[in-house]
């Protein structure tokens, strides 16, 4: 489950993806594959994909537990080719981030 909690130490992984329409379901499913890939590493948390309602984006929200098992995770993903798997699909724009507020009711 996702940790969204600030100060934790967790590294989240934001990846914006622009793509045509016709490939945001295929980007979906690659994702998901890359998922379930990436789940076998040590120190992976959690992975979301989100879909934009207009087709030309796909958000994958990944976490891992420190900067160290964040880097493990997208040196397998590398070593398994998923990167250039999703550069036929769509454009990454991805960053490495730390939670830093939240606000709930």
């Amino acid at each position: 489950m996702s940790l969204i909690k600030p100060n934790e130490g967790v590294i989240t992984q934001v990846n914006v993806f622009t793509c045509k329409p016709e490939n945001q379901q295929a980007l979906i499913e690659l994702l998901i594959e890359s998922a379930h890939t990436a789940r076998e590493v040590p120190g992976w948390i959690s992975a979301n994909i989100h879909r934009s309602l207009d087709g030309m984006r796909v958000v994958n929200y990944a976490q891992s537990a420190s900067l160290e098992a964040a880097q493990a995770v997208i040196d397998q993903l590398k070593r398994t080719g998923f990167f250039e798997r999703t550069k036929r699909l769509g454009e990454a724009h991805p960053g490495l981030y730390e939670v830093v507020f939240t606000l709930q009711k």
